[in-house]
């Protein structure tokens, strides 16, 4: 009785793994990077803003399909400033989840704040969307 319970527990955990595995091998995955200008002036009050304690938006970007969602700062050798930013969207419809994303008013009155912080590139008009080219899975 004792080996029918170890094998069956055996069976069940593997049946379970390779499940598991399956489901993220088989998951889509579409990685976003971007990246924005942000005006010397406003750098503290754009980390205040995003800091821990400040919840902001994040319930909308979880609610939206937009994971480990990150942005980084850094300044180039002409001076200026630029943020980069990152998320993994795993929706299955990304135009119509943004699309919602922009209706919310919450998320209008976030980026009616943090905007004006930002210097879009060159013939943009917000974040520009970045092209892969490598990814370590």
């Amino acid at each position: 009785m004792k080996k029918i319970i170890v094998a069956t527990l055996a069976v069940a955990t593997a049946v379970c793994a390779a499940g598991l595995y399956a489901h993220s091998e088989g998951s889509h995955v579409q990685r976003i990077g971007m990246v924005i200008g942000i005006k010397p002036d406003q750098i503290s009050a754009y980390e205040a803003l995003h800091a821990a304690s400040n919840a902001g938006v994040r319930d909308l970007l979880t609610k939206y399909h937009m994971h480990n969602f990150s942005i980084f700062i850094h300044q180039l050798d002409d001076g200026k400033y630029y943020l980069f930013g990152y998320y993994e969207y795993t929706g299955t419809d990304y135009k119509a989840d943004m699309a919602k994303l922009s209706a919310e008013p919450r998320n209008q009155k976030w980026l009616s704040v943090t905007d004006p912080m930002q210097i879009p590139l060159s013939g943009e008009k917000s974040w520009a969307k970045m092209q892969e080219v490598y990814h370590n899975p």
